[in-house]
């Protein structure tokens, strides 16, 4: 069976975006019990802090330009089910080598060398609407867009949207999200009363604590937390979703 490949993508930073990544790759191999790859293509390499190893190498770039075999790189986690393809600063200078390639399915022909081994590819994307992200439009089956409840936000939602639009070829299904939810706040239920049928993810202190732990959030908080069960919902939906793709 093929990989379905889920892209997690922000054209701003700041919302959400590798925490999301990381829990819902936790939810795939935990919750669905999919044999699960996360490839951390951010160059901050914060996902890959999170999954307990440390962005030390310099052959992540290396990979995209297939001078070095990608499924070589790839690390165990301490998640049963779930691996980790990781990032290091040479991804800094992604946008550079996708452009010096000049090859606009690079990425989605190295997701096909990777999906015979996994249920499941989830990717983590560096923001912003450049020549990575147009890779990733043509790689995932379906991307998820953290949305913080606030103008900027759906602004840049609206921005991804109609830029995937003006693509040519077959258009990638965008499924927005609400991240860092605060129902205290007056905006973000007039946000949310807008969109009621857009999965929500609360503010949490148990999200922060991630940092602490350097786990998703499914790995110590309890079951039937808010946290929880807002990821455990959210999966359930991109699961639906990738069915249907």
């Amino acid at each position: 069976m093929t990989a379905r490949t889920l892209a997690v993508y922000s054209l701003k930073g700041g919302v959400g975006k590798t925490t999301l990544a990381v829990n819902l790759a936790w939810a795939s191999a935990t919750l669905s019990s999919r044999k699960t790859l996360l490839w951390d293509l951010d160059g901050q390499a914060a996902a890959t802090w999170l999954l307990g190893h440390d962005p030390n190498g310099k052959e992540a770039g290396a990979a995209i330009r297939r001078e070095v075999d990608a499924r070589k790189l790839i690390r165990p986690t301490a998640i049963e089910r779930l691996d980790l393809l990781p990032a290091d600063v040479s991804l800094r200078e992604l946008d550079v080598a996708f452009r010096t390639l000049d090859k606009k399915n690079r990425l989605a022909k190295l997701v096909g060398d990777l999906a015979g081994a996994y249920d499941r590819i989830v990717i983590d994307c560096p923001p912003g609407l450049t020549d990575t992200s147009d890779q990733v439009m043509r790689a995932a089956d379906l991307v998820v867009v953290p949305v913080i409840p606030s103008a900027l936000s759906r602004r840049a939602l609206d921005a991804i949207a109609v830029h995937v639009g003006a693509k040519k070829g077959p258009k990638v299904t965008l499924a927005p999200v609400f991240s860092m939810v605060d129902r205290r706040r007056a905006l973000h239920r007039e946000a949310l009363a807008q969109h009621p049928d857009w999965p929500a993810i609360p503010m949490a202190s148990a999200f922060e604590a991630m940092t602490d732990r350097r786990a998703p959030l499914g790995t110590f908080a309890p079951r039937g937390s808010a946290g929880v069960e807002a990821v455990a919902a959210l999966w359930q939906r991109v699961e639906a979703a990738l069915a249907r793709v």
